[in-house]
Parts: structure tokens; C-alpha cells; sequence
């Protein structure tokens, strides 16, 4: 072949050569810019919102009654924004729409990242019955029993009341699931929900709230009957447990051993398995295990005895062997459970349960135990679903801002950082020993209302120095005899 012919190959060849060589070098840049970005670093925490005890009074006008009555849940918002009422529910009642439409847009507002919303229980208000049966009858001295036409509409009302409230929450949180658990007030009765208000209402929790976060099947075999369930809503990783602690308390009529008995076993099992899968748990209750003490600071004050407290006055919350068996299933499992959450008291409170397990108390929307609604924001590390730190944030009704603001950090507050559970526990003796954080602990107790009650002349807030010793004691004893030890030699 002569030099020429080799030249007209060459060059045939770097006409097709070329283009090939820009296309594919165009490729290379193309899938590092577009088709294959650098991924995002993966956030180190997240935020889960948590709130409790909104206890929605829908008498609040009574003039609404009628057409409450008769019309479907969904159409109650137009109905409560037609009430000549909007003023806020005030300190020692429930929350009113006004308020709750407040609560909700806070809610919606702060929210942020939160993969899973948290609730503890009491979405209706106290006192239903009475109030139903008396816009039933006309009269505030109804029969007693009412009738079985009475009792069947009441029920029927409550249930309403619940779909209402529900579907207000989810119309604000979106898609995200609200992982609950059932209060005492959230029955017919207030001493917690029986199998009949189980049944009839289990579809609208599940819907409503969860949101499809756990499967339905195993929620129903264990919520029907006794009102609690497991769910999975950040995935494997974690379990949450919605337990139905309202039969293990003080003062609820019949025998509740057996149900106790079967929610004690399934607590063990579903923490042993969660264990053995190298899960994490939170664990979510309504009413709490240890001290009751504010009943306790109330019957001490009765007896002219205000720092200290007998047998007879000390009150607790759980009968005493289920609070023994409950926290003796929570010891087998160390180091399994990074968040215990409870309400009912409606102030913002902790317990120290064991050397690794502390609980903590969520505020309450509803104001009627003298304390501004408020509700937590936790900081939670990603990795091991350990809750770092919380923001409280709360409306104060004295000064009606816009709308609920930042109460306080608990990290910067206390300057404890860290797993919440084990700054919980190391603020304790300082709450003992300093006065300056004694202050504050009792200034944050109700939500940061310091006002005086018209009708008793005396603080909204309970805590004062001289019964502190028994509040003080409510967090870090929950035996009953060990509390009034603690009591009595503060």
C-alpha cells in the first residue's frame, strides 16, 4: 500500500474516531453531573413531635348541641366556626375549638422533619357523659341511670367527638403516622377504654392516627381487647409500643389482673423479641407508674402536714403489684429502650424508674388543671434512636400571643447533654441541691403559668417550697414506701 492510500484510511478513520471520543467523554460528564450526583450526607438526627391530653370539650357552646347531633363529623368545623364563642379556653377548663385550632396550627407549623408524630392519650374531654345527658335532657338533674335510648346516643356522640378529633389531626400532619396511646378519659366512663368503646372506634385510631404504620391484622388481635398494639414506623430498627396502662391504676372499678396479666406477657415478649433483633424500643403510656403527687401534696396539706406524708395520705398512681411486675420486665432488657413516654398529670414532669430507664411526662394541650398548653419537640440521634434533647413549646393564655412560642431547651436550660434518659437522671440531685434549678424545674412543672386561681386565691402551679419535697421525691421514687422515706427525711 503507497503512503497515499495509508493517509485516505487514516483520516476516514479520525472522522469516525472523533465523534465517538467527544460522545463518549460528553457521557462521562454527563453521568457525574446529572445521572449520578453526590449523594447527601445521611442528617445525624431528626425531630419527632410529640403532644398529649388535648381533651376536646365539644360543649363548650352548648347552643351547638343540636346540630351536632345531627350532623356527621365531618361537618363540625363549620358548625364550631359559626359559635359566637372564640375566645380560648382559659386555665381550668378543656380545650374549646378556638384553642385547639391553635394547638393544631402550632402543630402544623412545627412539625419540621418529624417521620413520626407521638401521642399519649386523652383526645376527649372530661366530663362528656354529664354534659351530653344534661343538653339530652335539657336539665342538669337528668335520671340517673339514664335511659338505654340516653346511653346509646352518648356513646354514639363520644365516638363522633373522637372521629372529629382525629381528622382534624391528621388534616395537619399530613402523611406522617401519629403513634398513640389510649387515655383514661378516651371511653364512655373515664376509667379507660373497654372492649365496646375498643371495637367501635379501633377503625378510626387505626385510620386516623397510625396511618398504616403497623399492620392491621396484629393491631386488632391485641387493641380490640385490650388497647395496645406494636408498630414500626421508622422501620426495622425500631419498635414502638403503644401501651394500655389505664387498668393498672388506682381506683378503676372490677378486676382488671387478667387484662393487666396478658398486657404484662406481651410486653415481655414483644421486648424479648426486639431484643434478640437488635432493635430499639419506646415504649408510649398514658398513666404513669410511681407517685401520685399532687394528690399526695393535696391530702398533706388536708391533714396539716404539708412536707410530710403517711401511708395514708401518699397516693400512687399503679396498683402496687403491677407497677413490681411492669418494672421488673423493664430490667431484663438494658440498654433496649430509649424512650418512655407518659402524660395524664398534664405537667411537664420526669421519673426516674430505674438506673436506666427514666420517664418522661408530656404537657398538656388542654388547660384545665391550671397550666398553659404546651406540647415537645424531640431532638433524636439517628443511629440509635436515643432522644438527645427536647424543645418545649407552649401558649401562654395570660399574655394570648399570636400563636405557642419557645418555653425553653432543655440543653441549654439545664446544660445536660447527651441520651435525654440519662440527663433526666443527672439532673436530679442537681434539682435537690441547687436552688436556682429548683426554680426552674418548678416554673417549667406547669408550663410557666405563675398566675393565682380566682377561685382559690391561690398559685395555678401546686409546687411551693414547702411541699417541694414531695414533687421533688415524685421523680426519684417510685416505690411507695421509698417515696414516703424520701419524704419524710428530705
Amino acid at each position: 500500500m503507497n503512503l497515499h492510500n495509508e493517509r485516505l484510511i487514516m483520516s476516514k478513520l479520525l472522522r469516525h474516531l472523533f465523534p465517538l471520543a467527544s460522545v463518549s467523554v460528553l457521557l462521562i460528564f454527563a453521568c457525574n453531573s446529572v445521572y449520578d450526583p453526590v449523594p447527601s450526607p445521611t442528617p445525624s438526627t431528626y425531630s419527632v413531635l410529640a403532644f398529649s391530653d388535648v381533651h376536646f370539650n365539644p360543649f363548650y357552646d352548648p347552643s351547638l348541641y343540636p346540630k351536632l347531633v345531627a350532623a356527621d363529623p365531618s361537618k363540625w368545623a363549620g358548625i364550631f366556626e359559626g359559635s359566637g364563642i372564640k375566645e380560648l379556653s382559659t386555665w381550668g377548663s378543656d380545650t374549646n375549638y378556638p384553642l385547639f385550632k391553635l394547638a393544631l396550627s402550632a402543630i402544623r407549623q412545627n412539625r419540621g422533619s418529624s417521620q413520626v408524630i407521638l401521642f399519649t392519650g386523652d383526645l376527649v374531654g372530661h366530663y362528656i357523659p354529664k354534659y351530653f345527658y344534661e343538653s339530652y335532657y335539657g336539665k342538669t338533674d337528668y335520671p340517673n341511670p339514664p335511659s338505654a335510648a340516653a346511653a346509646a346516643a352518648m356513646e354514639a356522640f363520644t365516638d363522633k367527638t373522637v372521629t372529629f378529633v382525629t381528622s382534624q389531626i391528621r388534616s395537619v400532619v399530613g402523611n406522617v403516622p401519629v403513634v398513640f396511646a389510649v387515655g383514661n378519659i378516651d371511653s364512655y366512663t373515664g376509667d379507660g377504654p373497654d372492649s365496646t368503646f375498643l371495637s367501635r372506634n379501633w377503625q378510626t385510631l387505626y385510620t386516623q392516627l397510625l396511618n398504616g404504620s403497623t399492620k392491621e391484622q396484629p393491631f386488632v388481635n391485641t387493641f380490640i381487647t385490650g388497647g395496645y398494639y406494636a408498630a414500626q414506623p421508622l422501620g426495622p430498627g425500631l419498635l414502638v409500643l403503644g401501651l394500655n396502662t389505664n387498668p393498672f391504676a388506682q381506683g378503676v372499678p372490677g378486676d382488671t389482673s387478667a387484662a393487666v396479666n396478658a398486657e404484662l406477657l406481651w410486653l415481655d415478649s414483644e421486648l424479648a423479641s426486639a431484643q434478640a433483633a437488635g432493635q430499639k424500643v419506646w415504649i408510649l403510656m398514658h398513666v404513669p407508674p410511681g407517685a401520685d403527687a399532687l394528690t399526695t401534696a393535696r391530702n398533706a396539706a388536708a391533714a396539716n402536714t404539708p412536707s410530710h406524708i403517711t401511708s395514708t395520705t401518699a397516693a400512687m398512681m399503679w396498683v402496687q403489684s403491677y407497677q413490681s411486675n411492669f418494672l421488673g420486665t423493664l430490667t431484663k432488657y438494658p440498654g433496649v429502650i430509649t424512650l418512655l413516654l407518659a402524660a395524664h398529670t398534664h405537667m411537664d414532669e420526669y421519673r426516674i424508674l430505674s438506673a436506666n430507664n427514666v420517664l418522661e411526662q408530656l404537657p398538656a394541650i388542654s388547660p384545665c388543671f391550671g397550666e398553659n398548653p404546651a406540647f415537645k419537640i424531640f431532638t433524636v440521634a439517628a443511629n440509635t434512636f436515643t432522644p438527645t434533647d427536647y424543645q418545649s413549646l407552649n401558649y401562654d393564655l395570660a399574655a394570648l400571643p399570636a400563636g405557642f412560642n419557645n418555653f425553653y431547651t432543655f440543653s441549654t436550660t439545664y446544660n445536660l447533654h447527651g441520651a435525654v434518659q440519662s440527663s433526666l437522671a443527672s439532673l436530679y440531685p442537681e434539682l435537690v441541691a441547687n436552688g436556682t434549678m429548683q426554680a426552674t424545674y418548678e416554673y417549667q412543672y406547669n408550663s410557666g403559668n405563675d398566675s393565682i386561681s380566682p377561685a382559690t386565691q391561690a398559685s395555678w402551679n401546686s409546687i411551693n417550697s414547702t411541699n417541694w419535697p414531695i414533687f421533688a421525691c415524685g421523680i426519684s421514687k417510685v416505690d411507695e414506701q421509698d417515696f414516703i422515706g424520701c419524704v419524710n427525711s428530705y
